[in-house]
């Protein structure tokens, strides 16, 4: 697994519509009954979570001096023994194995084995892990090393070899794959002021309970208690892994202190550049690197919203209306190997992650962070959806939705959808048969999908677009892409200039947004496509 480190940089210290045929016969509830009132259950863990929100956060302790001297190299150097995975010899569905703390993992967390409604916790030993070069270190730690998070394995490709395909490892980090994926991006159990000045608060999942599968199940549960400086939290986590993994999420989340905002359901992600990308922005041989290219949105009024992700000078946090979200994701689209031509990487099959709240979520709105990023290794992208009204303390905020990891976005939106946007400037006297006396830009979009490939390609369709203050439409096209099968948009944009002086000066204007969709006479084809652009902060 390669290791992405969290790009936790200065400016942020702080569906309707089923994805397959197949999803339609996936169980809809979140958790099975509970046993007798007795036994461990979901309900469990919501009382310790409540009773822990009316304490005062305790800091865990601090890992022992010997585990000092590991750093990103030699922790990567201790693997878990195969031989040791928790119920690897019992001929069950799934299996687990550990990770040792240590490096960037500082916090060990409880976990705990449940069957049958009893509880046993797991004791980490060394003797668990195989240590390579660290034999010296290897001497010198205690008998029980702990565990820093767990990964869940299964046969998800072939019924011979069990394939590792979720992950649980820092803070409230967990990320999965479906069957022929490669890991991408990450989610958390929660968000907590992102992107505010006061700086971002991080809660952790410190104690975990897992239930052993039966022969014959499906699908495996996991519970988790969430905790920080200002709230905690009771998860319960369902998990079907497949073609499309499946993870449907129960929370109940009780402040210990006022909060300014919460992100739900929080994403992850990577986008260091891509086709939108300018060329003087791309810094690499490949022709793409990126593990999302665009945030999708299902607002309530029925609108899908799209928006491309980028990679700019400064940070950008953009907020949409969502109240009563029904469904939102980071999506990498863009599946084609010859767009990133990178044979260790393999971006193309990264998963897009797409979340569909199971109850009323209310008011509320989307929120996506782009942090500027140099380097491929940081997670530089950041959505959730954000309430409006936060409870009092001591009154418990319930959630539920479902997750699917899923490499076929197309399945997702009802309608056409954007498979590329590109993005040139126009040059004065340009060798592109183009001139220019401003700072023009052309924008291509190219939109695709089952309905307009059905359409004959003499149809003659539109696209409403809209540009806001700062820039002026100057022209727009529609025409027809043999290639692709659907309908390209040209269209080009003057963005108002500056002189030498305001160029000098503080700019305090932020970048313009675009707008368009397909329609054909008073029929909209295809989700909106929303941008937003700047020329000082593109190139």
């Amino acid at each position: 697994m390669k290791l992405r480190i969290p790009n936790f940089g200065p400016a942020l210290v702080g569906i309707v519509v089923c994805l397959t045929a197949v999803l339609h016969m996936m169980p809809r509830c979140i958790l099975p009954p509970d046993a007798a009132a007795a036994d461990f259950s979901y309900n469990t863990v919501i009382d310790l979570a409540k009773e822990l929100s009316q304490a005062p956060y305790t800091e865990p302790p601090p890992l022992p001096e010997q585990f000092a001297p590991l750093n990103y190299d030699t922790w990567r150097d201790i693997r878990f023994k195969p031989e040791e995975a928790i119920w690897g010899s019992d001929k069950l569905p799934f299996e687990m194995q550990l990770f040792h703390p240590g490096f960037l993992y500082q916090s060990p967390i409880t976990i705990n084995l449940v069957e049958g409604g009893t509880v046993r916790e797991l004791n980490a030993t060394k003797e668990m892990f195989t240590y390579g070069a660290n034999r010296t270190l290897a001497e010198n730690l205690p008998t029980e090393v702990g565990a820093a998070g767990f990964r869940i394995h299964g046969p998800i490709k072939t019924r011979k070899y069990y394939d590792e395909f979720l992950v649980f490892l820092g803070a409230s980090y967990f990320r999965a794959v479906g069957k022929d994926h490669q890991y991408g991006l990450s989610a958390r159990g929660l968000a907590v002021n992102t992107a505010l000045s006061e700086g971002e608060e991080f809660p952790w999942f410190r104690e975990f309970w897992v239930r052993k599968p039966g022969a014959r199940d499906k699908d495996l549960i996991i519970y988790a208690l969430l905790d920080s400086q200002s709230l905690t939290g009771a998860y319960a986590f369902r998990v079907w892994p497949g073609e499309t993994t499946q993870i449907d999420v129960a929370a109940r989340i009780f402040l210990r202190n006022p909060v300014k905002k919460l992100g739900l359901a929080p994403l992850t992600s990577m986008f260091f550049y891509g086709e939108n990308s300018l060329p003087s922005s791309r810094m690499d041989w490949r022709p793409e690197v990126h593990d999302s290219d665009g945030l999708l949105v299902h607002r309530a009024d029925g609108e899908w919203l799209w928006r491309p992700l980028q990679n700019l000078r400064v940070l950008q946090l953009a907020t949409f209306d969502a109240s009563d979200v029904q469904g939102f994701g980071l999506m990498q689209r863009d599946r084609e190997f010859h767009n990133y031509e990178d044979l260790e990487a393999r971006y193309e099959k990264r998963p897009c992650l797409w979340i569909e709240p199971l109850n009323a979520w209310g008011e509320g709105r989307m929120e996506l962070v782009q942090i500027p990023s140099e380097q491929e290794i940081h997670d530089n992208i950041v959505a959730y959806w954000s309430p409006d009204n936060l409870p009092p303390v001591g009154e418990p905020l319930s959630i539920e939705y479902r997750m699917r990891w899923t490499g076929e976005p197309e399945k997702i939106v009802p309608g056409a959808y954007v498979s590329n946007t590109r993005v040139g400037r126009i040059k004065k006297n340009g060798g592109n048969g183009e001139t220019t006396n401003g700072d023009d830009y052309r924008f291509v979009v190219d939109f695709v999908g089952e309905s307009l490939s059905k359409l004959d390609p003499d149809t003659e369709l539109s696209a409403q677009v809209d540009v806001a203050q700062g820039a002026e439409l100057l022209e727009q096209q529609v025409y027809h892409n043999p290639v692709t099968k659907g309908w390209r948009l040209s269209f080009k944009v003057r963005f108002a200039g500056k002189s030498a002086l305001e160029r000098m000066l503080p700019d305090k204007e932020g970048p313009v947004e675009l707008r368009a969709f397909l329609r054909k006479k008073d029929d909209i084809l295809s989700e909106t496509w929303s941008y937003v652009f700047k020329p000082d902060l593109q190139e």
